[in-house]
């Protein structure tokens, strides 16, 4: 693999287009299940409280099942543990649209959306492919990575836009009903292309990445950043359904994550200049600075299109910061633990979601949307400070 790799020459090396379809496929929905939840109970239940709440349990479990699920991927391969894993995911999701479309308690929905959390973690299997596959290429391997996070963004780009079409023009259970489908079919024509699978690990070397040193300052930048994500989410569909362009809230979300892939993707272009320690750092200055921008079009210009494109010009620091992050991820784990070390990030994001959706979700009930956006303001700081402060790790 040449030095310079281009996304081009990327996809030249056989098995990765077809992995890459299913992933793009069983990733969509990661974009469309808390939208479509938080648009059904809302619409249903009438309270944003409840429905910040109700996913904000689910990103919880999932941040606790995520793990010991990859802890299983690493030792029997993701195949074997995937398939069943998105059974009992897509059986959680068809039991939520249920208690919600007949009623049941509220409760219920608690149970239902936690069943989610079984949810295998197809961006990380697909990075960790990668990382098998150009092993010896750092530089492509960056690439991937940059392609990967696109990936990422470009799946909460059309995901909660999907999302909102959905529910709101046809019914409102309709966009976790085709959420469930999709992970169901993307998963099985990822898991299929076997000849890209990293071979398992029954007894994987080193200890556990919580262990390591560095990893840890990391997990907390990722729970603080995925905060920045939870609370802008749930601020954006509450202020759009104030200002009356409820179904509008998934579009302006897209443009944030639009912002971010397109950022993802010419940073993946370029050589990485110096460390990624560096680096990383570099982009949370440029998240904490950016951040306040949507906050900012709400509370002066109070225009949904003003907040609309704040959202886009934000996005663009989120991608890099990732990218960064998941390669020292990706650097810092032990052998024989990449899954593992993966989705201890992603549980980190996961957790940053779920406090963050649950605090925008109480302040927006309480106070008002626009003061929700604060906690991106206050989560992308703590970012900043979480690496200034662990700037001594390996």
């Amino acid at each position: 693999m040449p030095q310079h790799t281009t996304y081009r020459r990327l996809f030249t090396i056989p098995g990765t287009r077809a992995f890459t379809a299913g992933n793009l496929i069983a990733r969509l929905p990661a974009g469309m299940f808390s939208v479509s939840a938080v648009m059904m109970i809302a619409g249903t239940r009438g309270s944003y409280a409840l429905a910040g709440a109700v996913t904000a349990t689910g990103l919880a479990a999932t941040a606790l099942t995520g793990p010991w699920m990859a802890r299983l991927t690493d030792r029997h391969g993701q195949s074997r543990t995937a398939l069943p894993a998105t059974a009992v995911a897509a059986l959680g999701s068809l039991a939520l649209l249920l208690c919600v479309h007949y009623g049941a308690p509220d409760w219920t929905l608690f149970a239902a959306y936690t069943a989610t959390a079984t949810t295998p973690n197809t961006g990380g299997m697909s990075r960790a492919r990668w990382t098998h596959l150009l092993a010896d290429a750092p530089e492509a391997l960056h690439t991937a990575n940059s392609f990967e996070q696109a990936a990422d963004e470009l799946c909460f780009m059309l995901g909660p836009a999907l999302a909102a079409f959905l529910c709101g023009t046809f019914f409102p259970e309709a966009g976790t009903l085709t959420g469930a489908v999709l992970l169901v079919t993307g998963t099985l024509i990822f898991t299929a292309q076997r000849a890209t699978e990293p071979p398992p690990s029954p007894a994987p070397k080193g200890s556990s990445p919580l262990r390591t040193p560095g990893i840890p300052s990391l997990i907390a930048g990722f729970i603080a950043t995925g905060a920045v994500f939870g609370a802008m989410e749930v601020a954006t569909l509450a202020y759009a359904d104030e200002a009356g362009h409820r179904t509008a809230g998934g579009a302006i979300l897209a443009l944030q994550a639009a912002g971010s892939c397109a950022a993802g993707l010419l940073y993946g272009r370029r050589k990485p200049p110096g460390r990624p320690e560096h680096r990383l750092r570099r982009c949370l200055l440029a998240m904490t600075t950016l951040m306040p921008l949507p906050l900012l079009a709400a509370s002066t210009l109070n225009f949904l299109p003003a907040l609309a494109t704040a959202l886009l010009l934000a996005g663009m620091a989120t991608a890099p910061t990732m990218i960064t992050a998941m390669t020292l991820v990706q650097h810092r784990t032990p052998e024989g633990r990449l899954n593992e070390g993966m989705s201890l990030a992603v549980t980190g994001l996961l957790t940053g979601i779920a406090c963050g959706s649950a605090a925008a979700g109480w302040t927006t009930d309480h106070a008002s949307p626009t003061a929700a956006l604060w906690l991106p303001v206050a989560a992308a700081t703590s970012a900043l400070l979480i690496e200034v402060q662990g700037r001594t790790t390996p």
